[in-house]
């Protein structure tokens, strides 16, 4: 593509070069760039793309756009602008056609639940004959291949990447899971949203937008950005203050809820370990549904993509047969096939609203006693590390407090900034370190009709410590353990 063609509808300071050259490539990372590749300098939080030009234009770039000033050889082409980290997603849609035009596209923001709902969604859309993309957590499904992704919601290169790919693969619709930093960093400026769907928000990300407030204003920017609905969580009291924000948009706006009357709701809900029954009730009438993920917060979950099932006219048999039709969710309320007489379950619950959620859920119906194992990660929000400590020995008969992706932190003092919490309410728990350990005595411990939760982790394949990545695959790690006691 020319140049000229992938600045379009940027507000451009200054111009040194030629704007007619042919552009293979997009990047903000120096490691990715190619021959004749447009490079983005980005003023990170750890580096700045900056001090990176000279070893980009070694590598083939031939135009950079950049926010200083910078001396470069009189063939390259030099793009000025206010915000370079803002124009990386309208030059990234720019060289890929500006795909989410070509789909139809859901985003789906909140603390908790997105990733449940992004396969509720698709499982519901499939069933109505609608190729559907994800874009999330466990990484992108195209075309039915899954790729692994870094972030929930990845940097606007690759996001419009994807998007290209699914619709080169007659891809009809995306859901994307939509993070807070996603929305404050403008990865996703340049997506043509449809459909807003709002989960819920508690404390999350404080060690990136300080206050709850600003994390709140965060994922309202989402709001603003679709045409066809906006369907908000009405029992959830953010999601009250979103629906009387976005009041005069031109937007519907779909409420769905169990406590407070709302559009879409939840009647006659059953709880029991295998999942959850519940009458869907909708304005086109009501049908059954047994959903085979336990919990209150499986029946939110099933509202929200019931919502978007409605949203698209799909009828109330496809809906019910795409929510019934998952099994699961890697990861969320996993139940590890142990064979024996104690269950042992893997869920990402990282916040204190996550545990709240999952724990309450497990009261519900365990029958022994309710053994958690979970720890917090470093660099992260340390105000919520007592917190989680609190709500976990509130609800869990013995806690193990243990380590979840220390990264540059010492564990030991995370774990200490956790059972600050825990020793409010109970003296009932145990400090391990080593996660593997910790895991092998929860499992060697364990009562028969126990419930060991192992939160935290979920979907995850490994640990960082330090800055190395390291495989740690906690259902794997389970199944090992078993078979070594039985050896």
């Amino acid at each position: 593509m020319i140049l000229k063609e992938v600045l379009n509808g940027l507000e451009i300071e200054e111009i040194k070069g030629s704007l007619e050259k042919e552009i293979s490539g997009v990047a903000f990372d120096s490691r990715v760039v190619s021959n004749d590749y447009l490079f983005v300098a980005i003023k990170g939080f750890k580096s700045d793309g900056h001090d990176y030009i000279e070893q980009v234009i070694n590598k083939g770039a031939t135009a950079i756009i950049v926010e200083n000033d910078v001396k470069v050889k009189e063939d390259i082409t030099i793009i000025k602008l206010k915000d370079s980290r803002a124009s990386l997603s309208k030059v990234s849609a720019n060289f890929y056609g500006n795909p989410s035009k070509y789909m139809d596209m859901i985003g789906i923001t909140g603390t908790n639940g997105k990733t449940t709902i992004t396969y509720l969604i698709k499982s519901i859309f499939e069933k109505s004959s609608k190729r559907t993309g994800i874009i999330g957590t466990i990484g992108n499904i195209i075309d039915g291949e899954l790729i692994k992704t870094e972030n929930t919601t990845p940097e606007s290169t690759i996001i419009q990447k994807s998007l290209r790919d699914m619709v080169d693969a007659n891809v009809d619709s995306c859901v994307m899971e939509v993070s807070s930093h996603s929305l404050d960093l403008k990865r996703v400026e340049d997506c043509n949203f449809d459909v807003g769907v709002f989960t819920n928000l508690s404390r999350d990300h404080l060690d990136y937008h300080e206050t709850l407030e600003n994390y709140f204003e965060a994922k309202l920017k989402l709001f603003f950005m679709t045409k066809r609905a906006n369907i908000i969580n009405n029992d959830d009291s953010y999601g009250a203050e979103i629906v009387n924000r976005i009041a005069n948009l031109n937007t519907p706006t779909i409420t769905y809820g169990i406590e407070k009357e709302s559009d879409i709701f939840a009647t006659n809900i059953d709880y029991h370990l295998e999942g959850v029954k519940f009458t869907l009730n909708t304005p086109k009438g009501k049908i059954d549904i047994h959903l085979n993920i336990p919990g209150e917060f499986s029946v939110y979950n099933a509202l929200a993509a019931a919502s978007c099932g409605y949203v698209y006219d799909i009828g109330l048999e496809d809906i019910r047969d795409g929510l019934e039709m998952v099994e699961g969710v890697k990861g969320r309320f996993e139940i590890v096939p142990t064979n024996r007489d104690f269950t042992v379950i893997i869920d990402f619950a990282h916040t204190p609203d996550g545990l709240e959620k999952v724990l309450t859920t497990i009261e519900q119906f365990a029958e022994g006693r309710v053994v958690t194992l979970f720890g917090a990660g470093g660099n992260r929000d340390k105000t919520k590390r007592p917190i989680m400590g609190e709500t976990v020995a509130k609800h869990a008969d013995f806690s193990i407090v243990t380590s979840d992706n220390p990264r540059n932190e010492d564990p030991a003092k995370i774990i200490e900034d956790i059972i600050e919490g825990v020793e409010k309410v109970s003296k009932n728990y145990i400090s391990i370190v080593d996660r593997r350990e910790a895991i092998r005595y929860a499992i060697e411990n364990a009562k028969p009709k126990d419930i060991i939760l192992l939160a935290g982790k979920g979907h995850e394949t490994y640990t960082i410590i330090k800055d190395e990545v390291l495989p740690f695959d906690e259902r794997q790690i389970v199944l090992d353990i078993l078979k070594d006691m039985e050896n």
